[in-house]
Order: C-alpha cells, then structure tokens, then sequence
C-alpha cells in the first residue's frame, strides 16, 4: 500500500511543501486509550487494562513493565501501518528492537530508551524504514524535514498534551510529526489522553515549548525490491 504523500522522490530542491501524511493510524502505547488519563494522572494500575493482551504482551506483568516506555514503539507502528497497511504489534516491534540495543536495562532492572542510534539500524534493516538521528534539530529544521515529506518521531514533553501547562522539561517523550500546515505542526501522541490530543495540531512556536531539539527523521519513500520492507521477529518480550 502506497499513499501519493510517499511516492515522489525527496529533495532539497522542491519548489514547494509536501503536503502532510495522510491518513495515519493513530497507535497508543497503552491498549486502551480511554484509560491512559487514569493511568498517568490518577495512579490507575496498567495492568488492569482489560485490553492490554491487544498490545501483543505476553503477561499482564510484561505489560505493566513495559507499556510507559514504548511511545517509540508505537510511533514505528503508525508509520507502518500508514506505509505498508499492516505491521506488527507493539511487543514484537520491542522484541525486534531489543537485540539491537534500542533499549537496554540497568542492574536494577530500570529500562533505558528508546536510544537513537540501534534502533535506526533496526528500522532499516528489519522495516525498509531509512532512518536518520538528529541529536540537534532546531524548530525550523523540524518544519523543514516535514515539508520535504519526512515524518519525524520528535522529543517533546509528555505535558504537550496539556498544551496550557508549562512543561517542567523539554522532551522524554516521542510523538510523531507527520506534517507542516498553516503554520502548525501535525503529529499523533501515542500518550494522548483524549481524541483531540492523540491526533492533534499546534501552532510551530507552541509546539516549540515542549519540543527537545532532537528527534528521528524517517524515509517513506524507500523501498526493498519496490515492496516495503519486511517485518522483525516475532517473539515475545520475556518479561
């Protein structure tokens, strides 16, 4: 499946903006999207999530660990599905990523990611999904990558979700850019708490309030023997 915002080349040189993606699945990275206020405001156990086997994890306890670290996971999975029509779920995309380094685990079992550099190896070599890291991505450079047709999987505050609230720090959290208009920029949250913020808009220098300068450029536009690339493993994540 490909979509007329993938099919033409990228270049510097384009007389004019690529028009946003559209349309692109909004995946969150908690199963049930009605509960993720409950879950990150109001202490609400996520393993109690009647949905949570949908994510693709093994054990409730699997899902409990790790379900408030896989924003990246879901962002992969939006673009995926907008590129391929189809991807896998959310604990196999982990368990693909893993081996790679994307996340790693402290002695005493803290989880550390998602981490830039192997997981890009991961989404080329397992996806077809050029991507590229920006350890430095000032706003204009962001707007500029969406205008040239790239999605961009950009550090912001979790409170960009709050847009009213001042962030206590830039970045943390991966939503995806999936486009520039009108001044705005377009990305789906996978932490949204309600419809409007999980597939939402906001004005460049209002995002920019929340965003980290850094982030992950992604290239739909290349393909494997002009097919999409293929899918990782499949196994479960031990938990």
């Amino acid at each position: 499946m490909t979509h007329p915002c993938c099919t033409e080349p990228l270049t510097a040189s384009s007389s004019s903006p690529r028009p946003p993606h559209e349309p692109v699945p909004v995946v969150t990275q908690y199963a049930s999207p009605d509960l993720i206020g409950a879950i990150t405001y109001e202490g609400h156990d996520p393993a109690e999530d009647p949905r949570w086997a949908e994510s693709g994890a093994p054990t409730q306890r699997a899902y409990r660990r790790w379900c408030r670290h896989l924003c990246g996971m879901a962002c992969l999975r939006m673009v995926l599905l907008h590129r391929d029509g189809q991807a896998p779920s959310l604990f196999q995309l982990l368990a693909g990523a893993r081996p790679y380094g994307a996340y790693t685990t402290a002695g005493g079992g803290e989880i550390k990611g998602l981490i830039y550099a192997p997981f890009t190896q991961y989404a080329d070599e397992c996806h077809g999904l050029p991507a590229t890291v920006h350890r430095e991505l000032p706003l204009d450079s962001l707007v500029d990558l969406l205008e040239r047709g790239q999605m961009v999987m950009a550090s912001v505050s979790k409170e960009i979700r709050r847009p009213d609230h001042t962030p206590p720090r830039r970045g943390g959290h991966l939503v995806l850019a999936i486009g520039h208009q009108d001044g705005s920029i377009l990305y789906n949250n996978p932490s949204g708490h309600t419809e409007q913020t999980r597939r939402a808009r906001l004005p460049v220098a209002e995002f920019g309030r929340f965003f980290g300068a850094r982030g992950i450029a992604l290239d739909l536009t290349v393909t494997v023997n002009g097919t999409p690339g293929g899918y990782a493993t499949t196994r479960p994540v031990a938990s």
